[in-house]
């Protein structure tokens, strides 16, 4: 058992922890005191225009952060701001359409994926191109289709007034319709305020509200959706990505089982089989299943798209040149014809018969 301590020695240290207590409480009290006779000698007193005047409205919003008609901490607020970013970095996306894939049949088609493309720039290097890799930055991910959609619009129809911005006056909404400013309270430091043009801004939100589902890739915006972003507009890396997508919908070769043996895994065939090829936008226009083909079909990327574009041309400017000449050959023959007839008719009857 502990030792037990004496009732004397007991009421000896209870007695010292009241004395500290005590003097504690002394001690914080002057203290006090004397601090709040030093601030009032050395804070002076309000002016009358302080006592006057009405104090500044505190700000609610941070400095970094403008007034926004969508709240910036939502989670629907930051995807807006990351598809209008997507939207307007990427020239060519393909969307599709999934059906409950797994974790599991998504890993291993993005991992398909990857590796297809890393043949492609691979491929392009060999070749002697000076192109910058693509592999990195060709994803594909699930998408919201409504915030998408609301994306699409603020992208494609809201355009700030430029000749106000040029004029150094604030910039205000341009109906994407009319052409005609939205007109807006001009209430600065708030929401409503017309000179915020940003993504989030109630004037994005006015300009495109009256446009909703009429963008021509709004009635594909419905269901689970997926989509393929590439940054550059490249057949050879849309070619490729189809191939391992969808390949019997884009009419392309199968990956052979030597070539690409795990391509032909249960868990990639599985989710393969879910997936379905919609459209694609190309350079903001929307292209059907049948044009999605043609891009990807074009041989040689861009620059044998090009090439084909300066042989046209080269035709279309020989074929120009000989048919101006031909024609100007029958003109002269014509002309000289007919000049042979008139100095026959001009003769006398002596000179015929002479002749």
């Amino acid at each position: 058992m502990p030792p037990r301590l004496r009732l004397s020695s007991a009421g000896r240290i209870s007695q010292s922890f009241r004395r500290q207590r005590l003097l504690c409480q002394y001690e914080i009290s002057v203290s006090s005191r004397c601090a709040s006779t030093a601030a009032t000698a050395t804070t002076p007193a309000p002016s009358v225009e302080q006592m006057t005047t009405s104090p500044p409205p505190i700000s609610r919003h941070s400095p970094t952060q403008p007034p926004s008609h969508r709240n910036p901490e939502y989670r629907r607020s930051q995807l807006l701001r990351q598809y209008t970013s997507l939207i307007r970095t990427t020239p060519l996306m393909v969307f599709l359409q999934h059906n409950n894939l797994q974790s599991v049949e998504w890993a291993g088609i993005r991992r398909e994926l990857s590796q297809a493309m890393q043949k492609v720039d691979e491929k392009i290097a060999s070749e002697g191109r000076d192109l910058p890799p693509l592999a990195p930055h060709i994803k594909v991910q699930i998408i919201q289709t409504s915030i998408f959609e609301v994306a699409l619009r603020i992208v494609e129809y809201f355009r700030p007034d430029q000749g106000a911005l040029a004029a150094g006056q604030p910039p205000r909404a341009v109906d994407p319709v009319t052409q005609t400013s939205a007109e807006l309270p001009p209430v600065s430091g708030s929401r409503d305020d017309p000179t915020l043009t940003h993504d989030l801004s109630r004037a994005a939100h006015d300009a495109v509200q009256h446009m909703k589902g009429k963008h021509e890739l709004s009635t594909l915006l419905v269901g689970p959706l997926a989509v393929l972003s590439i940054p550059q507009v490249s057949p050879e890396h849309m070619k490729a990505a189809l191939t391992v997508l969808a390949p019997k919908a884009a009419g392309f070769p199968q990956p052979t089982r030597r070539a690409n043996p795990g391509w032909h895994e249960l868990p990639v065939q599985n989710g393969l089989k879910k997936l379905d090829l919609l459209a694609a936008r190309v350079d903001g226009n929307v292209f059907d299943v049948d044009q999605t083909k043609w891009v990807g079909s074009i041989e040689g990327g861009m620059d044998g798209l090009r090439s084909q574009l300066v042989t046209a041309l080269q035709s279309m400017g020989s074929g120009i040149t000989s048919a101006l000449e031909g024609a100007g050959k029958s003109l002269y023959l014509t002309l000289e014809s007919r000049r042979s007839v008139l100095e026959e008719e001009q003769k006398g009857p002596e000179e015929k018969n002479e002749s």
